[in-house]
């Protein structure tokens, strides 16, 4: 039997989601494509993919709550559900560049497509490669760290104080080494990079609030390691300036401190017993269930989308951002039902017909004469 949903961890996933959404059409999408119209509302604050991923691994901490449940066919399920959807969301984009796009968009080559397909962006010596589309960083984090979970969690790493000691080093360490990647370039980067130092402290922030909560964590010290990771953010959000010293977005800060709060207070709120009206939880729940394909779909087809609508039409901005904000749920709605779904239920088929064991096979002098033609099973 499965947990039941918690509606006020859905209704903090739907607005971290329009949260990115927000962001990518009205901050990041004028500054990629400056022939975009000015936007009356600007929400330029790297908020929700940071908190999705806090959420994310606060939801996998639940589910690997059982030592038994942290076997390979559980990374393998969570593959299965990431992997498809991304191959054919970059697919999609793909050719939404090449056959959509108005001049002046970026052209996918084959050498990119393949790099994208492999999550290499990040392992090329720069900070980025270009990415057919941007939103799709977080993936290998969530990999990365679903595939070490598992393996954690049946070692001496997966509980008590080992699990405690883990949870600082992975905040600690990139903190630590910070000063050195803002300098060193080249192949440090891609390390760095590449294993995704700059978020590691977002995972340990959404275990740390599931400790808390099933109480595996006193509050003082999960209090603190809170803290610590957003002071973490505060650092690794940001960037050095030979004048101005630390240079970073107070307003991500302080979204990504609020989030964390508001993650604890959702687990404790249903723990008492406390749930939001039937009209709101319902619509939150659908929309949180097609939540992976709709960020999928968002940025890069949405750019699209808002380039030909301001071109042909003449839409203005709100209308702009309202219409990717309709693609996103619309194609994402089609992602989920048609690809992320049966994909993930005839992979996970699959692995478990190859690790089923059959039957024992009969002793020799037991074995049985072949009856043509019988039944299959």
């Amino acid at each position: 039997m499965t947990a039941r949903r918690n509606p006020w961890t859905d209704l903090l996933r739907v607005a971290s989601l329009v949260m990115v959404i927000l962001y990518h059409s009205t901050d990041i999408g004028p500054q990629i494509y400056p022939q975009l119209l000015a936007r009356h509302l600007v929400f330029g604050h790297q908020i929700g993919a940071s908190l999705l991923l806090v959420i994310s691994a606060y939801l996998a901490a639940g589910s690997l709550a059982d030592p038994a449940r942290a076997s390979t066919r559980w990374w393998y399920s969570r593959a299965a559900r990431l992997l498809p959807g991304f191959v054919v969301g970059t697919l999609a984009a793909t050719l939404a560049l090449d056959w959509l796009a108005p001049a002046g968009m970026y052209r996918v080559g084959v050498p990119d497509l393949l790099a994208n397909l492999a999550m290499l962006w990040n392992w090329n010596g720069y900070h980025h490669w270009d990415y057919v589309d941007g939103s799709y960083w977080t993936l290998p984090l969530q990999l990365g760290a679903f595939a070490l979970a598992p393996w954690l969690r049946r070692s001496r790493l997966g509980c008590g104080r080992g699990l405690r000691v883990l949870l600082w080093v992975a905040v600690l360490v990139p903190l630590a080494q910070w000063p050195l990647a803002q300098t060193a370039g080249g192949l440090y980067d891609s390390v760095v990079d590449g294993l995704g130092f700059y978020r590691w402290h977002l995972f340990v922030a959404g275990v740390a609030v599931w400790m808390l909560g099933t109480r595996r964590l006193r509050r003082a010290h999960g209090v603190a390691l809170l803290a610590v990771c957003v002071g973490a953010h505060t650092v690794q959000n940001g960037w050095w300036s030979p004048t101005e010293g630390l240079v970073t977005d107070g307003w991500s800060v302080v979204g990504i401190g609020l989030g964390v709060i508001a993650l604890r207070l959702a687990s404790r709120l249903r723990a008492v017993g406390l749930e939001p009206p039937r009209a709101v939880s319902r619509p939150a729940a659908r929309f949180a269930e097609i939540s992976y394909g709709v960020y999928l779909v968002h940025q890069t087809l949405g750019y699209v989308l808002m380039l030909r609508l301001q071109e042909w039409f003449g839409a203005g901005p709100t209308v702009q951002t309202l219409a990717m904000l309709a693609q996103a749920v619309l194609l994402g709605a089609a992602m989920t039902r048609y690809v992320e779904r049966p994909a993930h239920r005839a992979l996970l088929c699959a692995f478990d017909a190859r690790t089923r064991p059959g039957p024992a096979p009969p002793a020799p002098s037991e074995r049985l004469p072949v009856l043509v033609g019988a039944g299959a099973r």
